[in-house]
């Protein structure tokens, strides 16, 4: 899984943090779309439900829109691979695991994704070397989120070590999923058809777990059912638009950067729809992570071309 014939553009346009801006936005409201549901379905029930329901939508908007859709063997054999990686071995474990820890502890623990993929990307992809400058940019930007939740969050780490397990597998399994994914750039398919094809992939998978294991129930109150609405057509389907189209032209480690910026986003936006004060360990968490970031895109720390 090399990038010799593929390789990008890995440092960050303006349009492209943008969307990365944007993507975290989206998939900052998915945890606490996910703590609002967690406990009105199972953790099959709720995942198929998630990707189904961003499955059609895409799907409807394809068709709507004329979009062209390759039947090939290969781009479908990938969509189901990529389904698997990406949405349902992760999304389970984190649905799992957030039954037993809070959510500050489950986005740091998420946190760790671009730490996994600077290691896999770096040994697959020759175009995403890992490089010392890298390396060290992700660590800042991890220490980052770990000041902006709050160091209180780490206290749960010492229970429950199942449902932290679970949540750094989905972190590692996301790191992979990132790095297949750039094939697809290769096979011509555009990022919305990657998007619906291994979403519907992911619900073809799930679904005949959701139905043997907790049965065709799926009653639930009405502020779930909103929130699954949110969850599955901002969160998921059009957060995977953003997400496949930043996958093609930054790259995997860039894109999976979004885990650094989610709690950025949440904070944020608690604190200007909420009211939710700012202390000095959000600032200084910002910071941090601002600078992980520039590290990681490299433009503000390269020496001058001597004339």
């Amino acid at each position: 899984m090399t990038s010799s014939d593929n390789s990008i553009q890995t440092a960050m346009s303006a349009v492209n943090w943008a969307l990365l801006i944007a993507l975290s936005l989206l998939w900052g409201g998915s945890f606490f779309f996910v703590e609002v549901i967690v406990d009105d379905w199972p953790t099959f029930t709720l995942v198929t439900l998630r990707v189904g329901l961003a499955a059609a939508a895409l799907w409807i908007y394809i068709f709507a829109r004329g979009v062209p859709v390759s039947f090939g063997r290969e781009v479908w054999a990938a969509f189901f691979v990529m389904g698997l990686i990406n949405n349902v071995v992760p999304f389970s474990l984190i649905a799992w695991g957030q039954i037993a820890i809070a959510s500050g502890l489950a986005s740091i623990l998420n946190a760790t994704t671009p730490l996994f993929t600077v290691l896999v990307a770096g040994f697959f992809l020759r175009d995403e070397a890992a490089s010392a400058r890298k390396v060290f940019g992700v660590a800042a930007g991890f220490l980052g989120v770990v000041v902006m939740v709050g160091p209180s969050a780490l206290g749960g780490m010492s229970v429950d070590l199942a449902a932290q397990a679970a949540v750094l597998a989905a972190a590692f399994s996301y790191a992979l999923a990132g790095v297949f994914g750039r094939r697809f750039r290769a096979l011509g398919v555009s990022p919305v058809v990657v998007s619906a094809g291994q979403l519907g992939a992911s619900t073809l998978i799930l679904l005949p777990f959701a139905l043997w294991f907790e049965g065709p129930d799926i009653r639930a109150s009405f502020d779930a059912w909103i929130a699954l609405g949110a969850l599955g057509l901002f969160s998921t389907a059009l957060a995977y638009v953003i997400y496949f189209r930043l996958l093609a032209s930054a790259g995997a480690v860039n894109v999976l950067l979004v885990t650094f910026l989610v709690p950025v986003s949440a904070i944020l936006l608690g604190a200007l729809i909420l009211g939710e004060r700012l202390g000095l360990g959000h600032f200084l968490g910002m910071f941090l992570i601002g600078f992980g970031l520039s590290l990681i895109d490299g433009r503000l720390w390269r020496r001058p071309p001597r004339r």
